[in-house]
């Protein structure tokens, strides 16, 4: 009998794991991970920190996969000049070091999708290797209030279930429409070389 528990117990929290991947994986915005962390938490009886551990795991490990994929399709969207501009963007940004890293987690902190960051990441080709500590470690941090204010999630929970759409999603994906059109108008060695904003809509191929 403690086995079969045991073995259900283990089953959720692989639930919870591959559920986060999934979720961050989608180059969209959808409900965070953190939705699932709190639903299995709950309704389960869950521990909370090893929720948060599979749960942060399969959220950094679905981010770092966002990336490795976007710029295949960034190159099959955009024309030679645009992508050879992201990668300009992305070196400059590798040039950042910690400054970049702290961006990362900050960014991370703030109560908004990441989606849109690790997007633009990927466009560019930055080496995201670099920043996922700083983001595992972020996303820890967020999840754990989330998780742990179990009363305000479940409000969340709720009103996610019940409809995809309500008004923080719908501002969260026009944030992440226009952060991305940013980084595809915007003439980004134009501003980085000559400091002159500058707008291209040519991009496509």
């Amino acid at each position: 009998m403690l086995q079969l528990v045991f073995l259900c117990l283990l089953v959720y929290y692989l639930i919870v794991f591959l559920a986060s991947i999934l979720i961050d994986t989608i180059p969209f915005i959808g409900p965070p991970a953190w939705i699932v962390m709190v639903y299995f938490q709950m309704h389960y009886g869950l521990n909370m920190w090893w929720v948060l551990v599979g749960g942060v795991l399969g959220s950094t490990i679905g981010r770092y996969l966002l990336t490795l994929y976007v710029p295949w399709l960034t190159a099959k969207a955009v024309n030679q000049k645009k992508d050879d501009d992201l990668a300009y963007l992305g070196q400059k940004l590798n040039s950042k070091g910690w400054r970049l890293q702290m961006v990362v987690f900050f960014y991370t902190l703030v109560p908004v999708p990441t989606t849109p960051l690790f997007m633009a990441l990927g466009m560019s080709k930055v080496n995201v290797i670099k920043v996922m500590p700083a983001f595992l470690v972020g996303k820890f941090i967020s999840d754990m209030y989330m998780v742990y204010t179990g009363k305000i999630a479940a409000e969340n929970v709720g009103e996610i279930m019940n409809g995809f759409i309500t008004w923080k999603v719908l501002l969260a994906t026009i944030a992440c429409i226009l952060f991305l059109c940013a980084m595809l108008f915007i003439d980004w060695k134009t501003l980085l070389i000559q400091k002159k904003f500058k707008l291209s809509f040519k991009v496509w191929k």
